[in-house]
């Protein structure tokens, strides 16, 4: 099925994959606002399939499913981009949620609860869970909201200015920094963000296991990965 020009059969492929792409279009969709189309979603990653089958060489030594996420997830991510699918007024609420949380944790040496980041944010504690439901999934494609600084974290670890964001994850040293920033989380968003990112659990299951409805399991990771930008943004 393999040469060193690809996958031969591409309907093959296809049929044989197109598993793969829904499963990742639906753990993609739990970290996505709720205006997101799934059904965009997996037209991108099925682009994202038949590319991965046109550049694949097993001669490289990965398995093709392995291969395969990578090209599925860049499709899927870059069609986010494009589409710039959520609202400025969201992104700005998610900056002021992040320098909220930023201010408060010098302030008090430690991770802020939620009641006092919403009154540090002049806001009732409702309306602060409702901005974190309503921004849910903001973090997950703007690396531009990291440049916003003179000189920022990503800049710090880049190679040169073209560099891109998703190679920049990549770093060790960016990733050490991730962990070290995941383990300072509070208990909770620890143990959440484990269990979505690590064992790929779904936010109903997630929301069975800390007994929480799905909408509080949103929540609760879209302020945890508040936190996370918000200590990053400080490195």
């Amino acid at each position: 099925m393999y040469t060193v020009n690809g996958l031969q059969d591409k309907d093959y492929c296809l049929r044989e994959y197109a598993p793969l792409v829904k499963r990742l279009a639906h753990q993609l969709m739990t970290k996505l606002p709720y205006s997101v189309q799934i059904d965009d979603i997996i037209q991108a990653g099925m682009i994202g399939l038949l590319d991965a089958a046109s550049r694949y060489d097993d001669l490289h030594g990965a398995q093709f499913e392995t291969y395969a996420t990578q090209r599925i997830r860049g499709a899927m991510l870059d069609e986010l981009r494009s589409a710039d699918w959520l609202p400025r007024s969201l992104r700005r609420d998610m900056r002021q949620i992040e320098s909220a949380i930023s201010r408060l944790q010098q302030k008090l040496g430690r991770a802020p609860a939620e009641s006092e980041i919403a009154k540090e944010m002049s806001v009732p504690l409702l309306e602060y869970q409702q901005m974190l439901q309503d921004a849910r999934g903001s973090q997950l494609l703007y690396y531009e909201d990291f440049h916003e600084e003179e000189q920022d974290f990503f800049e710090r670890f880049s190679i040169d200015s073209d560099s891109d964001p998703m190679v920049l994850i990549q770093d060790e040293r960016f990733r050490e920094a991730l962990m070290h920033a995941i383990e300072s989380l509070p208990e909770r968003e620890c143990m959440l963000m484990g269990m979505i990112y690590e064992q790929e659990l779904n936010l109903r299951e997630v929301g069975e296991v800390l007994g929480v409805s799905e909408s509080r399991v949103s929540q609760l990771h879209t302020q945890a990965v508040a936190r996370l930008r918000s200590t990053l943004k400080g490195q």
